[in-house]
């Protein structure tokens, strides 16, 4: 099932905000200066893009407002109201878009004050909105928020495979590590597993407080064009092997109805984008798995076949997923120590990788000079990657992936 897009489209800009905790800008604002720091990355001006898809929770800006303040006229555009897996599935969306014709370079966008106003955890203003629609089967029972949804799928997994907290901390200090040498992490000191155990409770017996990702207000950006057109631009091309989503469990939304619980969307997506790219679990050099919390990223490894079922937490105690090791691990320090953006950052950062420019604490890293010393305040960037691969998640019963080589 190889697919005839394979390295047709390519990502040719990333762009961000700083990560903060009280932005004290409009999602608009914010918007604007991640796609025209993508734009400049990209060597383009803000008429060139001719296409914007973005996604929000009742938290953004539209893609039609923005297209005035850029000055650009769009030839399509679509805001879609989405979750965790929707960054993988727009960067499909954008190549279909560019594929029948419709424009011809994509800006992909996600812009929200996920701390200081709508908090993404189901306090602050999202809190105080009436009780409507599907929270009318969970927020009347104390399911307010993803943390609690999403126990359910793996509280059966931790029974069935002797899962305990110290196993889930061992994620959190891998990404706390990486953070430690990323000059634009929010959470930069690193943890131990002790930190991380004797943090409060969250939700027993899987989240403590340090389980969880950081709530945070920003903006980023993803520009999507065709590999042809992407030769003349300013940055080295990283090509879309393969992408594949949103992709569900039977039953959707009710997926604990169909097989086990503890089974999640990416059993299903994992064998398509892996299929789509002719590309194998051993040809990946970088992943970026979704850390919502540090179960997901237990979860999505066995799901997607980086391990057996029940291995998860074995596979991140080998120390795989390290700076230094042979796969690591959002680089970047991910949700759970850079920023909460949707999946968005975990792309970013795979791009960078794949151009040997990672922004980290190496005194030459503009130049591509590294000095591949991982310790802390150090070095991020991974040696020779050729091929990284994100993991998308919405909820245990959606998904999505993406695969991109230099």
């Amino acid at each position: 099932m190889e697919s005839a897009l394979k390295d047709k489209y390519s990502i040719v800009g990333i762009g961000e905000t700083d990560y903060t905790r009280g932005s004290g800008r409009s999602t608009r604002a914010l918007a604007i200066e991640a796609i025209r720091n993508a734009v400049t990355d990209a060597g383009l001006k803000m008429q060139d893009i001719d296409g914007m898809l973005s996604y929000h929770g009742g938290d953004s800006v539209n893609s039609s407002t923005l297209a005035y303040d850029m000055g650009a006229q769009l030839n399509f555009y679509m805001d879609c109201s989405g979750g965790g897996s929707s960054t993988e599935a727009l960067i499909g969306l954008a190549i279909g878009a560019i594929e029948a014709g419709m424009c011809e370079t994509v800006a992909i966008f996600r812009s929200m004050n996920g701390y200081s106003q709508v908090r993404i955890g189901g306090t602050g203003s999202r809190a105080s909105t009436p009780v409507s629609g599907p929270g009318l089967m969970t927020r009347p029972y104390g399911l307010a928020s993803a943390v609690q949804s999403f126990a359910f799928s793996f509280t059966r997994h931790m029974m069935e495979y002797g899962v305990t907290s110290e196993d889930l901390a061992r994620v959190k200090v891998a990404h706390s590590n990486h953070a430690s040498n990323n000059p634009k992490a929010l959470m930069k000191q690193r943890v131990t597993v002790d930190d991380v155990v004797n943090s409060r409770w969250i939700v027993r017996p899987c989240a403590h407080l340090l389980d969880c990702c950081l709530e945070t207000d920003n903006a980023t950006c993803i520009i999507v064009t065709s590999a042809e057109r992407a030769k003349d631009l300013k940055q080295q091309p990283v090509y879309i092997r393969a992408v594949q989503g949103r992709g569900t469990k039977p039953g959707g939304d009710f997926h604990y109805q169909h097989g086990p619980i503890s089974r999640v969307a990416g059993h299903y997506v994992g064998p398509r984008i892996f299929d789509l790219a002719d590309l194998s679990h051993d040809d990946i050099d970088v992943t970026g798995c979704y850390d919502a919390f540090t179960y997901t990223v237990v979860l999505q490894f066995e799901a997607y076949g980086f391990c057996k079922e029940g291995e998860g937490k074995d596979y991140i105690k080998s120390g795989i997923v390290n700076l230094g090791d042979k796969r690591p691990n959002n680089t970047s320090g991910g949700h759970l120590c850079e920023a909460y953006t949707h999946g968005m950052n975990m792309v970013i950062e795979n791009t960078r990788q794949l151009r040997g420019i990672v922004d980290d604490y190496c005194p030459d890293w503009q130049n591509g000079n590294h000095t591949y010393d991982y310790s802390e305040g150090g070095c991020r960037q991974v040696r020779n990657v050729n091929t990284t691969m994100n993991m998308g998640w919405a909820s245990p019963a959606t998904g999505s992936a993406l695969i991109l080589r230099r």
